[in-house]
């Protein structure tokens, strides 16, 4: 089968991606793969869907680091693909990433993959369902019981007020945002940094005020749901703890934050699934969910990465369940034609 992975930028790909690593798998397996980013579809005059796709030489990679020099190099050419021709397209861009410099092409993946899927094309995540989910307001869309207590305003005396009702603290993060850009820990509503902050996060759109949890100075656990179920391997689950940096707030990765091992509990495996139903209705395949205690702090639904990290802690690629799971979509669909829609067939 060909995938076709939609990614930000070629530039901006990491050897260390998930990205990088789902590629590799679904090389090794014998599939083609080509990459697309936001300034590559053509919908011609008579209604066919193109894409100028980078495609790679279909040999198989023993390092990522070879497989990425390759994709950033002159091997990789363009060629222009009917995209009834992609069996897979892996919509994998950040749209916060695009929001401010190129606000166009934030939301380009949805876009174009719905118009994907109306010519047969499988597209995960559900085209549909992500346009549902370009902010962090979509979280709110989740049980109550695995949110931390959240205010959402562009008012600083809301949120002041919010603060003072909190003894433990409380994060502030945008509304709009990944990947760990303007949090901030406020202990107390007279912190004299607060206007500060207020000011360049409002700048932004609105801001989150979420109660900040105890037990999130041990880091967060990241972990991977698959067709709505937490994604396992003989009794080995696709997770891992981020341990932020010495006094930083943000578990990130690239905030400093390393990568630990993490017994998955039954209470953890609770917490899943209870955001399983919304998950399968919104037709999210691939998710990552950042835990502390028995709350969620967020559910990356468009690049949830660390499938490396895990690799290397487990030592199990669960890349390779990923790609198998891609296969198994694609033979349900040519069995059954287009008689089964590209969200239910998302987590099928």
């Amino acid at each position: 089968m060909r995938i076709a992975f939609f990614v930000n930028s070629i530039e901006l790909e990491e050897p260390y991606f998930t990205t990088t690593a789902l590629a590799l798998a679904a090389l090794d397996r014998g599939h083609k793969i080509c990459y697309l980013t936001p300034g590559d579809f053509v919908l011609r005059p008579d209604d066919s869907l193109m894409v100028r796709a980078l495609t790679l030489p279909g040999s198989k990679y023993k390092k990522a680091e070879t497989f990425h020099a390759v994709l950033q190099s002159k091997d990789a050419a363009i060629e222009t693909i009917d995209a009834r021709d992609i069996d897979v397209l892996f919509l994998r861009s950040d749209p916060s990433l695009d929001a401010d410099d190129r606000p166009w092409a934030a939301h380009v993946g949805a876009i174009f993959g719905r118009l994907a899927a109306e010519r047969g094309v499988i597209v995960l995540n559900d085209p549909g369902g992500l346009a549902m989910a370009q902010n962090k307001l979509y979280f709110q869309g989740f049980p109550a019981a695995v949110r931390p207590t959240t205010l959402i305003s562009k008012s600083i005396e809301e949120i002041r007020a919010f603060i003072g009702e909190h003894q433990q603290g409380v994060i502030l993060k945008p509304l709009q945002g990944s990947g760990g850009k303007n949090v901030f820990k406020i202990a107390s509503q007279d912190d004299a940094n607060l206007n500060q902050i207020f000011e360049a996060v409002s700048g932004e759109g609105y801001l989150i005020a979420q109660a900040y949890l105890s037990e999130a100075k041990a880091g967060d656990i990241r972990l991977f749901l698959m067709n709505g179920r937490p994604l396992s391997r003989d009794g080995t689950y696709a997770a891992f703890r981020r341990v932020p940096a010495s006094g930083e707030v943000r578990s990130n990765m690239h905030a400093a934050g390393t990568a630990a091992a993490v017994e998955i509990t039954p209470d953890i495996l609770a917490v899943a699934e209870m955001v399983r139903p919304k998950l399968i209705e919104d037709g999210m395949f691939l998710v990552g969910l950042d835990i502390v205690g028995d709350k969620i702090l967020e559910i990356n639904v468009f690049t949830p990465g660390g499938l490396p990290d895990i690799a290397a802690l487990c030592g199990v690629d669960f890349a390779v369940d990923v790609i198998a799971a891609l296969e198994t979509k694609v033979a349900i669909r040519k069995a059954n034609g287009n008689n089964i829609s590209n969200r239910a067939l998302a987590t099928l």
